[in-house]
């Protein structure tokens, strides 16, 4: 199998983290993995707020519904859209481009964490305006995605996918 279709297919959402760092050669990857996504006219209209601060985890955590597990991970990811895109692609690049290039750099990212021994889960369920609060963003981001990035306390096992036939149509 392919290094990373193997990747894709042993990936897990992971929502318990070990008490454990994670050395900056692995953060620098990330970031990487971040940056090096497709983005609509290679605008790159998309911030990333990396959060290691307890009290701000907290706060996310809590702004997320109170799912604490986001304050036990040792890293927790916040993409973000950029409006600056309207200037180019106006309404649909706001309300889409922006969300599909977050899209893939987090997938990017998340695929990273896992080649190297981390686990992450993605979140969507949050009160944006408790999360852009929290952060003290500019007005031109708007908070799509949390993801918190740890080492797997437990690994669980793959969840049951579609079969191709209900997936893809070939006409």
């Amino acid at each position: 199998m392919d290094t990373v279709l193997k990747i894709i297919k042993e990936r897990r959402s992971i929502r318990n983290f070990q008490k454990k760092d994670i050395p900056e050669e692995i953060i620098k990857k990330l970031i990487d993995a971040l940056i090096w996504a497709p983005s609509a006219g290679n605008l790159q209209s998309r911030k990333f707020y990396f959060v290691r601060d307890e009290k701000t985890k907290h706060d996310i955590a809590v702004a997320a519904l109170n799912q604490n597990f986001i304050a036990e991970a040792p890293l927790v990811v916040i993409g973000c859209t950029d409006r600056r895109i309207e200037n180019r692609y106006g309404d649909r690049g706001v309300h889409l481009y922006t969300i599909q290039d977050v899209a893939c750099s987090i997938m990017n990212m998340m695929l990273t964490v896992w080649e190297n021994g981390l686990g992450s889960v993605w979140v969507g369920a949050f009160k944006e305006s408790d999360v852009f609060e929290v952060l003290d963003m500019p007005n031109n981001l708007r908070p799509v995605a949390i993801v918190p990035v740890g080492y797997p306390s437990r690994i669980p096992s793959a969840p049951p996918r579609v079969s191709a036939k209900e997936a893809v149509e070939f006409r």
